[in-house]
């Protein structure tokens, strides 16, 4: 009978995957030189940076030939998702969607200290554009500012939007451009029409500064005056990697009321509730399923922000009140369900919302369970 190997130790295992993991990381390194290459050869021949087609080409192959070397298949295809995003974004960092013969521009960003201004200048900066920042306490104030630049960004608070935009609008030269980077829109774009004779566009990025990359991350477009300014800035977004979604001002902050206030006001709702029940987080968190850590992820990171930032969002909307008063209505009408054990009124609810959300039932359940695998997966 033939006597089984010796295992080799534990400590020899270790230190031969870390060399492998050093190796990995070589190679990940070399891969991104190539993609530098890339990036020159799409800049000088005028293409886009993503190429769905390629990517989708890339996601095959790589999972069929992890499936052949006895990999898990989905695990391999979220690993080089993450490298094409990585590739995307380096791609965006050497400019690839920038044209060659593109001047740069001098861009001012009034409230450039405060977060989402810091992520606008290095938007413009990695660009190569020339960004002045004017904040409280920099050298050059909001009005010099706005004097000279080609772009006036305007990053302030939402309840001081308007008041900046009538100090620094007579200022902003004709043939530049204003524009504002505010969560609600009807009332800064009729502040910037009224103040100034430049251009002018709204913009509302949808997402926070905390972001790990911009490739991907939606900012939302509302043309004032100027349609030469609005395709620039639209280009400059793009080549940075966010994805545009042009509307008018109405029609954003109508949206808004659901994307922003409905979801911020049942958050606070679900938070302020586990606050007052008495029952301590660390002891639901012994029982809690990947699905229900997952909704607690999202409130503590509301929570972990600032009311400044969540209040005049939701109080400055105008169809605030007619969202909020239709989840208070929802709610008591599913309590008085819950209440009186009514199953066949719950049965027709479920149905009502079932449905409304249609066919997105079905991407839900596939995206949900991605990301409480992923969780899972950290745990």
């Amino acid at each position: 009978m033939t006597t089984p190997p010796t295992p080799r130790p534990l400590p020899v295992l270790r230190a031969m995957i870390d060399a492998l993991d050093r190796d990995l990381l070589q190679v990940v390194a070399q891969r991104m030189t190539l993609v530098a290459e890339v990036a020159a050869a799409k800049r000088a021949g005028g293409l886009k940076i993503r190429d769905m087609s390629r990517e989708q080409e890339v996601l095959v192959d790589r999972a069929r030939l992890a499936e052949e070397l006895g990999l898990p298949r989905g695990e391999m295809e979220s690993l080089f998702r993450l490298l094409l995003r990585a590739s995307r974004d380096h791609q965006a960092a050497l400019r690839a969607e920038v044209p060659p013969n593109e001047s740069p521009r001098t861009v001012a960003i009034i409230g450039g200290r405060g977060k989402i201004g810091g992520v606008m200048a290095r938007l413009f900066a990695d660009l190569g554009h020339r960004v002045l920042i004017a904040d409280v306490g920099t050298e050059v104030s909001a009005v010099d500012a706005a004097a000279i630049a080609d772009v006036v960004v305007i990053s302030v608070p939402i309840d001081v939007t308007e008041a900046v935009i009538r100090e620094v609008g007579p200022q902003v030269r004709e043939e530049a451009l204003l524009m504002d980077v505010t969560s609600v829109k009807e009332a800064p774009m009729r502040a910037m029409l009224a103040s100034t004779r430049a251009s002018v566009l709204g913009t509302h990025p949808m997402f926070g500064p905390s972001v790990h990359t911009l490739q991907g991350q939606r900012v939302v477009l509302c043309r004032g005056r100027g349609d030469a300014w609005a395709d620039w800035i639209a280009q400059t977004f793009v080549a940075r990697g966010l994805v545009l979604t042009e509307t008018t001002p109405r029609q954003h902050d109508r949206a808004m009321s659901v994307v922003q206030v409905l979801n911020h006001f049942q958050t606070q709702v679900l938070g302020l509730t586990l606050a007052r029940l008495g029952i301590p987080l660390e002891e639901t968190l012994r029982f809690t399923s990947p699905a229900y850590l997952l909704e607690l992820y999202v409130a503590a990171r509301h929570f972990a922000q600032s009311p400044a930032l969540y209040g005049p969002i939701e109080m400055r909307n105008p169809r605030s009140g007619e969202v909020t008063q239709g989840f208070v209505a929802a709610a008591r009408e599913l309590g008085d369900i819950v209440a009186s054990g009514d199953q066949a009124s719950f049965d027709a609810m479920f149905d009502e919302v079932r449905t409304f959300f249609g066919d997105f039932t079905g991407e839900a359940l596939e995206q949900s369970s991605y990301l409480i695998d992923r969780i899972v997966e950290r745990a």
